[in-house]
């Protein structure tokens, strides 16, 4: 009886390891090896499969994009870039009339305000020389009245004319100029006419005598001369004694 269960035992033990773990082989061992074997391959097969799948795409994308068997309508395109080139010369040449328009513009500015900058040095000009001349009269009354009689008065007379000649050279040099009006047809815009006499020596209009002196700055009248003009003598009445006789 013993024996006979022993060798039941041993029967069932061999049977087991034959089928658990094959060739005689302990199971703890055959288990890790076929673990770590099969895991590697699906690694393994997982990674080669992606990167072919990511190259197919790369060598698909050239032919989605260019879009293979399609043809390029060039006729089409040649006149589509006709239009933009001359949507681009129509605007070149607006952008071409605006920038002369304000070129011209700004030449007129530039001209107009060099004129009012020259307009207004005149007149500055014109007012402070019109303050001068009250100076010059009064030197010109004061040679044709005063008459020195002794050599200090002729002295002082020299040295005030010395006064005058420098004042008359400055105004020469900026441009002022004396009125000569004695003599000539009276022009109202450059004499102002204070007196009129009758007179048969000089025709009528004529000035007679010029009372104060004018000036020219240019073409600028400083002051306007005063002066006498020649009227027409009047009639003469015969009377009614000499009528009689």
């Amino acid at each position: 009886m013993i024996d006979d269960e022993e060798k039941q035992l041993d029967e069932t033990s061999n049977g087991d390891s034959q089928a658990d773990g094959g060739a005689g082989q302990p199971l703890g061992e055959t288990d890790l090896s076929q673990t770590s074997q099969s895991t590697s391959s699906i690694e393994f097969g997982q990674d080669t499969e992606g990167v072919a799948a990511e190259n197919s795409a790369l060598d698909a994308e050239p032919e989605t994009v260019l879009g293979e068997g399609e043809e390029v309508d060039y006729p089409a395109l040649l006149a589509v870039m006709e239009q933009d080139i001359q949507a681009l010369q129509s605007q070149l040449e607006e952008r071409t009339h605006q920038y002369m328009r304000i070129a011209a513009d700004f030449e007129n500015f530039r001209r107009r305000t060099q004129k009012e900058k020259e307009e207004l040095e005149l007149t500055i000009k014109c007012s402070t020389i019109n303050e001068l001349l009250p100076v010059v009269d009064n030197f010109e009354r004061a040679r044709s009245h005063i008459k020195p009689q002794t050599d200090p008065e002729m002295n002082i007379h020299k040295s005030y004319q010395s006064v005058y000649k420098q004042l008359v050279e400055c105004l020469k040099r900026v441009g002022v100029a004396p009125m000569r009006s004695e003599g000539k047809e009276f022009d109202p815009n450059l004499h102002e006419a204070v007196m009129r006499e009758a007179t048969s020596e000089h025709p009528e209009g004529f000035v007679i005598e010029e009372l104060v002196r004018g000036y020219m700055l240019g073409d600028r009248v400083l002051r306007h001369a005063m002066v006498k003009v020649a009227a027409a003598p009047e009639p003469v009445i015969p009377s009614e004694e000499s009528g009689q006789n």
